[in-house]
């Protein structure tokens, strides 16, 4: 996880189709992310950035995918929340 002019990126890897949505912690330096939307025509996406929104205290419209619209990993910005209250939301240590 970065600090990005007035946000915040993070890498994040998707598990699709999960019988259960959440965060599931670190893998490999990234967040993992459940969902139980399907990988299809962007509905894994919609869910991604309404589950980091609300994880964060965000609004969906303030996370945006930069990288990897079609894979599992992804790289995301979230803008309008600095580095120490996104790790604070996520209890993401480093």
């Amino acid at each position: 996880m970065r600090e990005a002019g007035g946000g915040v990126t993070l890498r994040v890897r998707v598990q699709p189709r999960a019988s259960k949505e959440g965060l599931a912690g670190l893998r490999e330096g990234a967040l993992v992310v459940r969902l139980s939307a399907p990988p299809v025509e962007g509905a894994a996406n919609e869910a991604l950035s309404r589950l980091l929104g609300r994880a964060l205290g965000v609004p969906p419209s303030r996370v945006q995918l930069l990288r990897g619209e079609r894979g599992r990993d992804k790289l995301v910005r979230v803008d309008g929340i600095n580095l120490a209250a996104a790790r604070a939301r996520l209890e993401v240590r480093s």
